[in-house]
Formats: structure tokens, sequence, C-alpha cells
């Protein structure tokens, strides 16, 4: 890697590998070395307040300039277009200021719009649909969605009416797409084994939930954000809120968040490897080597 690093024919380095891995403190360790600054591709750390639930782990910055962290208030809506119109603004500041741009996280969806070099077009709001889909049921709606786009993996949108009808107007949308800029990437992968990354994964929740992960989650709720909200900022918030809500108990939040989170990695290795059909090049390391 390090003869790689050095050969500087890329203009962007991307961290990237499944939740637990190591990526944060990686991405620090390289952007000292080559001066470069950090994009975070994460979906939930954009939020301010949310720090725990998202494992922003800023503390592990240090002096090293970071991008799209805390840029949006708790409860606002964020996408994949507001994602991609954020990333590029960045990506052309950072090398403005004659600095390497280091892309790091773990939402697939966010580094394969970016490495895959697709520019999304601004979708605007359908009156004509939303008219028609005052008539519809969430079912029908669903399979409306489905058959627009068949390949469709994020069902979370199928869970709430609203972000059930904007898929359906993204995915309908047949509007142009724009010019992507000249990237030429280094995608770096951070890969354990399954029972180490197991151990990794439980040991970061347990030391999230003993700093205040709980508290966290309350008190966005006490600021204004809906529990029915929380269930789309990632398992952490969907789990907590339900364990506040008297849904579930400590030990059994904890028993079946730790699962999913599991499930969550083993998905995210799974995106991976498609990215990796699809073209995408990239150079594994051992996460032993990092410690």
């Amino acid at each position: 890697m390090t003869q790689k690093l050095q050969a500087g024919s890329y203009n962007l380095l991307v961290i990237l590998g499944p939740t637990a891995s190591g990526k944060t403190r990686l991405a620090v360790e390289l952007a000292q070395l080559t001066g470069g600054e950090i994009i975070s591709a994460d979906s939930r750390q954009v939020y301010r307040g949310m720090d725990i639930g998202t494992g922003k782990d800023l503390h592990e910055y240090g002096s090293v300039p970071y991008h799209l962290i805390d840029v949006l208030p708790p409860g606002s809506e964020f996408n994949l277009y507001e994602f991609q119109r954020l990333f590029l603004t960045c990506y052309e500041e950072i090398t403005g200021r004659g600095k390497l741009p280091i892309l790091a996280g773990g939402s697939g969806m966010y580094l394969d719009c970016v490495l895959r070099g697709y520019r999304l077009a601004e979708v605007p709001e359908n009156a004509a649909l939303r008219a028609e889909s005052a008539n519809l049921s969430r079912e029908a709606l669903t399979e409306r969605l489905r058959q627009a786009n068949p390949k469709l993996h994020n069902t979370t949108d199928l869970l709430d009416r609203d972000r059930l009808i904007r898929a359906i107007e993204i995915a309908e949308h047949e509007g142009e797409t724009e010019p992507w800029p000249d990237i030429v990437p280094l995608v770096v992968g951070i890969r354990w084994d399954r029972s180490v990354l197991r151990g990794r994964i439980t040991a970061r929740l347990k030391d999230r939930l003993e700093n205040g992960m709980v508290e966290e989650a309350a008190r966005l709720h006490a600021e204004g954000v809906p529990w029915e909200k929380m269930e789309f900022y990632g398992l952490e918030y969907r789990y907590l809120a339900r364990h506040l809500k008297g849904e579930l108990n400590r030990n059994d939040m904890f028993q079946k968040l730790n699962s999913a989170i599991h499930d969550f990695a083993k998905k995210q290795e799974n995106w991976f490897r498609k990215m990796e059909s699809r073209g995408t090049e990239i150079l594994w390391i051992d996460g032993e080597m990092l410690t």
C-alpha cells in the first residue's frame, strides 16, 4: 500500500470497510502522512448532536480537517443526491487548495456514486404523482416503486409514506445527468476475520452504551425528534427508541441491536464485493496490520 500511496497517480483516496473496522483511524493516519483532508461518506454523521449513535469518534481526527460531519440539524432529511452535491463541493475546494481528498466511510451507495462516476440529477417534486398518491395505499405505492426500481435495496424507504413517494419520484425521473469531474481514485479496504470483526462490533457497542448512547437518544427526542423519525437514523437509534418507549428492556435492546449490527456488517461486505464485480479495484489490507 505504501508504494501505491507514493505513486501519486490518483487524486482521491478512498478508505472503506464494514462498521467497527477502523476506517476513521486509518483515514486520519493517511491524512497526516499525505497532508490530506477527510470527507465522510456516512449517511448519518452529517447530523449535529447525533454523535455516539453514529460513531463519529471525533477525538480521533486531532488536527486533521474533516468535512460532511455535523452539517445538518437532527430530524432533517439527507439523501444520495445531497451527499453527492456536497461531496463535489468539498472535493473541488480541497483539490483547489492543493490537498488530497480522502473519502472515508461504509455507506456503499455513497461510495459507489462517487467511484462509478455518475452524477445524479436534481429531481423536482412531481405534483401529478403527489396528487395521485393521495388515493393510493402504501402497498400500491410500494409496488409502484418496485416496478420503477427492480433493484431496490434500501427498504427503509418503504416504511414511511412521504419517503416512499419521494423514492418513486426519484426512480421515475428521466432528467439528464451532469458531467462528472475526472476523478482517479485509489481505493483501500479494511478486511477482518469474521469472528474478530464480530468481537470488535460487540465491544464497540458496549462501550458506546456505557458512555451515553441511551442518554443521547433520549436528549434527541426531548429536543423534538419524534420516535418515528428515529427509525430512519440507523439501527442504533431505532433500537434505542424502542427501549426508551418501553418496548424492549436494556438487555433485549442490546442483544437485538448487536445482532442487527452484525448482519449490517455482512451486508456492507456484500456491497463491497458487488462494487468489485462492477469494476472497482479495491486494495484490501488485513485489519490486524493496523493494531
